[in-house]
C-alpha cells in the first residue's frame, strides 16, 4: 500500500509549497483535483496546469496517484444525457484529462462528480446508467493508451441516484466490459451500504483499484472514532497494493501537522 494527499486540502496555499509539505509528512504521492490547476479547461490551460503538476511532483521525488472531482468544472457537463452534444462535450472532457494523466505517467482517474451523473428530469435511472455504461464502455481504451483507468465511485444516494452502492458499480463496470474501467472504495461514501468497511472490501476485492480515506464526517483519518483496522487487514489480505488517499473535507489551519499525524494513524493501524 501507498499513501498519498489529495490536494484540494491545501486551499490557496503555493503548490510548491503543498508539495514539500506532502513530501516531508512522508506520503509518496498526490492526487490531484484538476479544477485547482486547469483554470478554465482551454487547452492551453490544461498544458500548463499537467506541466506545473509534472514540475511539483518532480522537484519533491513525489509520484502521480490520480485525478479525483473530474468535472466539478466547467460546468455544466452530464455523463447521463439523453442529448449527444451534452454526452459528447462530457465525454471530450474525460478525453483529456486521461491525456493529462498519461503526461504524467498514468494513473486513476475517480468518477465521482455527482451531479455530472444524476438523472434529469423525466429521465429513468435505468436509462441513466445505461448511457453511463456507454460512454465508460467508450472511454475504456483510451484510458488503457493512457496507462490509466477510469474507477467508478459509489455515492450513496444524498449525493446522486445513478450507482450508489459497490454492487451496482461492480454491476455496471462487468457490463461496460473493459479493462480500462473499474472501480474503487472509499470510507466516507457507504451511507448506502449495509456491509462493514472489510466486508465490502472483501466482497468487491475485483473492483477496487484505488481507495480514499476519511472519517465518516470527512475529517482526517483519526480525528474521530473510527476503527480502520479490519478494513486495513482486509485491504491486506486481498493484496492490495494501490494509493490509499486521504480525501478530506476542510482545510486544515495547519496542514503539515494534520497530514503527518493522519499518516502515522494511517500505518499504525495497517501494521495492528
Amino acid at each position: 500500500m501507498k499513501f498519498a494527499v489529495c490536494n484540494e486540502l491545501f486551499g490557496s496555499l503555493d503548490p510548491f509549497a503543498a508539495g514539500r509539505i506532502v513530501k516531508e509528512a512522508g506520503y509518496g504521492g498526490i492526487e490531484f483535483a484538476p479544477f485547482t490547476f486547469f483554470g478554465g479547461f482551454s487547452p492551453g490551460e490544461i498544458s500548463a496546469g499537467t506541466k506545473a503538476m509534472r514540475k511539483v511532483l518532480d522537484e519533491n521525488g513525489l509520484a502521480f496517484a490520480g485525478f479525483h472531482w473530474l468535472m466539478v468544472s466547467p460546468r455544466p457537463l452530464s455523463l447521463v444525457s439523453a442529448e449527444a452534444p451534452a454526452r459528447e462535450a462530457a465525454r471530450d472532457h474525460l478525453l483529456r484529462l486521461l491525456d493529462a494523466a498519461g503526461e504524467l505517467g498514468g494513473g486513476s482517474l475517480i468518477l465521482g462528480s455527482p451531479k455530472q451523473r444524476t438523472r434529469l428530469p423525466g429521465q429513468s435511472r435505468g436509462d441513466a446508467k445505461n448511457i453511463l455504461k456507454e460512454n465508460l464502455a467508450e472511454l475504456g481504451g483510451h484510458a488503457l493508451s493512457r496507462n490509466s483507468r477510469i474507477l467508478l465511485e459509489a455515492l450513496d444516494h444524498n449525493q446522486c441516484d445513478v450507482v450508489n452502492t459497490l454492487a451496482e458499480s461492480q454491476e455496471l463496470i462487468a457490463a461496460a466490459a473493459s479493462p480500462g474501467i473499474s472501480g474503487m472504495f472509499d470510507f466516507h461514501n457507504v451511507g448506502d451500504e449495509t456491509e462493514s468497511w472489510e466486508s465490502l472490501i472483501r466482497c468487491h476485492r475485483d473492483i477496487i483499484g484505488h481507495v480514499h480515506i476519511n472519517e465518516m464526517d470527512g475529517g482526517v483519518p483519526g480525528s474521530g472514532a473510527s476503527d480502520y483496522v479490519p478494513a486495513f487487514r482486509a485491504l491486506g489480505d486481498i493484496g492490495y497494493a494501490g494509493w490509499i488517499s486521504m480525501e478530506i473535507f476542510n482545510q486544515p489551519e495547519d496542514p503539515a501537522q494534520s497530514i503527518g499525524r493522519a499518516l502515522a494513524f494511517m500505518r499504525k493501524s495497517a501494521c495492528a
